[in-house]
């Protein structure tokens, strides 16, 4: 068995697979955002997002995609937001799926979409993952960033912490926010990071939490 950190890049032609994944990946006003759930049955697909962007050009453009069918987005203290989208899957879309589905390794939260790319984990039989990924269809180039054994698992905190809010704790710690006595403030933090110092104790508080609830209940959050 074998845990594996994946990185799919569609070359900017993600609109192909599915507008829903252009916009997650490619549109101006989405900074980030990550799939924490989702559920697939063939001809719809249903995902749970946290996304950091512009709420008001997200809306847009689900009510301009024909495939999305029904949403629903809730803003969230820090000014991002969450979204629910429900939608009709495309051909290429369900072999997408499809694949990750008849392989018997486990996908583990969240998916990440940044910098136009999806990066997300999966552990089970290698032979397995391999073979999913040759499955995968164009024009989707598949990186593999980590390969491991069970006792990846165990370092909960990594998988846990998002690559933003990691960044985030890593200026932290940078700039002495976490000395004693404290050397820097969120807007230090912010500066580091290039961005408003709301956002940064936000990243900051949540990536705190997933740190110590992976560390002490083996709980885990992915926003």
């Amino acid at each position: 068995m074998k845990y594996v950190r994946l990185t799919l890049d569609a070359g900017g032609r993600e609109a192909e697979i599915h507008p829903m994944y252009d916009v997650l990946v490619n549109a101006s006003y989405v900074e980030r955002a990550i799939a924490m759930h989702w559920s697939f049955v063939g001809d719809e697909l249903g995902m749970m997002h946290y996304v950091e962007g512009v709420q008001d050009p997200f809306r847009d453009a689900l009510e301009r995609i024909p495939e999305v069918f029904d949403y629903a987005l809730t803003t969230d203290d820090d000014g991002s937001f969450y979204a629910y989208v429900r939608d009709s899957t495309t051909e290429p879309l369900r072999k997408l799926f499809g694949a990750t589905q008849r392989c018997p390794a486990v996908a583990l939260p969240p998916l990440e979409y940044a910098d136009g790319t999806v990066s997300y984990a999966v552990f089970g039989p290698p032979e397995e993952i391999q073979r999913t990924l040759e499955a995968l269809p164009a024009p989707i180039d598949v990186t593999i960033s980590a390969v491991g054994g069970l006792s990846a698992l165990s370092g909960a905190v990594e998988s846990t912490v998002t690559e933003r809010q990691r960044e985030a704790l890593e200026a932290a710690l940078s700039v002495g926010y976490y000395e004693v006595p404290r050397e820097a403030d969120h807007e230090a933090v912010a500066d580091a990071i290039d961005c408003a110092p709301s956002t940064a104790a936000e990243h900051l508080r949540r990536g705190e939490a997933n740190a110590l609830r992976a560390l002490f209940d083996g709980s885990r959050r992915w926003i």
